[in-house]
């Protein structure tokens, strides 16, 4: 007898796509032949994570690796070998992919610090991934102006509202996902935008007083905290003594006034808070210095001399 094998045989292995850091499915290799025993050899043309780079048999399930930005394809060749009696058949290799896909990856975004009723930076994500699309899910876990505080895509800008006394940090966290025919999510990052409230001054209550005499100190408060808050003041009438403008707390001074009439000076004090960048304006309080002449009397004196028992003229004192 005179026995003739088949050559070796291989059916064609489905091509894999997966996500970095997940599991393949294993490879059971498979053959049409019968009447022997198939015996297959494979390599790697490319580590994606399965050491060594050769073996024979199944290809085991193993966690595929890609810690790059683009998708990396390893090309595996499968050679079959059918065996009967002493002989050793080799068949036509037989190749198939399996593709990594890296995971998905957003670029740090910047921290924002904004006014209360002003508009936020818009966000635009970013990634250092290529050969594929990027999604991003964001999720904003304080209410500071955004409605609804969870989206996908892009960060638009929006009117910012911290109606408080002390500032408020929002934290934003935002979830990329590479689609390269699998989906891939990756590892979050999270950012802040943090809204200042508006400056505030407490109401200042008015002054009256004497011409040269001293005013009373006039120091600013404000309910907010978690900042500074500077004032900034502007008077209308320099002629009391005051100068036109100035910044921070009003020291005591001399009043005076050379009229016959009483003079009033209105101090505009406007507020601004600070907590980083940039300083946040308030609404302005007004309050006034009013200044009381120096009491005078006008007249002309003449003097009189009478007798015991007499009227005396009248004497007419005027102002």
């Amino acid at each position: 007898t005179v026995i003739i094998n088949p050559s070796g045989q291989v059916n064609q292995p489905s091509n894999q796509i997966v996500c970095n850091n997940t599991s393949t499915s294993a490879v059971n290799f498979a053959t049409t032949n019968t009447g022997g025993t198939t015996s297959y050899a494979w390599s790697f043309d490319t580590n994606i994570g399965l050491t060594p780079l050769t073996g024979t048999g199944n290809i085991p399930s193993f966690t595929a690796v890609n810690t790059g930005t683009t998708p990396i394809v390893a090309t595996i060749t499968v050679t079959p070998t059918f065996t009967n009696g002493a002989t050793n058949c080799i068949g036509t290799p037989k190749t198939f992919t399996i593709t990594v896909n890296p995971s998905g990856q957003v670029n740090q975004p910047t921290n924002q610090v904004v006014c209360n009723n002003t508009a936020t930076n818009a966000v635009n994500f970013s990634t250092t991934n290529t050969n594929g699309t990027t999604s991003y899910a964001w999720s904003i876990n304080t209410n500071i102006g955004l409605s609804p505080l969870t989206g996908t895509g892009d960060l638009p800008s929006f009117t910012a509202i911290n109606t408080g006394t002390t500032p408020i940090t929002a934290t934003i966290t935002v979830t990329p996902t590479y689609n390269g025919t699998s989906i891939c999510n990756g590892t979050s990052k999270t950012f802040t935008i943090t809204v200042n409230p508006s400056g505030q001054v407490n109401p200042i209550p008015n002054q009256t007083l004497c011409s040269n005499s001293s005013t009373t100190a006039i120091n600013f408060t404000t309910n907010n905290t978690g900042g500074i808050t500077n004032y900034n003041w502007t008077n209308s009438n320099t002629t009391i003594g005051l100068p036109a403008s100035g910044t921070g707390n009003i020291n005591a001074f001399n009043v005076t006034n050379s009229t016959a009439n009483p003079i009033t000076a209105t101090i505009t004090v406007t507020p601004s808070f600070s907590n980083g960048t940039p300083s946040c304006s308030g609404p302005s309080q007004t309050f006034t210095i009013t200044v009381n002449p120096s009491p005078a009397v006008n007249f002309s004196p003449t003097n009189q001399t009478i007798c015991s028992g007499e009227t005396s003229a009248l004497v007419n004192l005027s102002s």
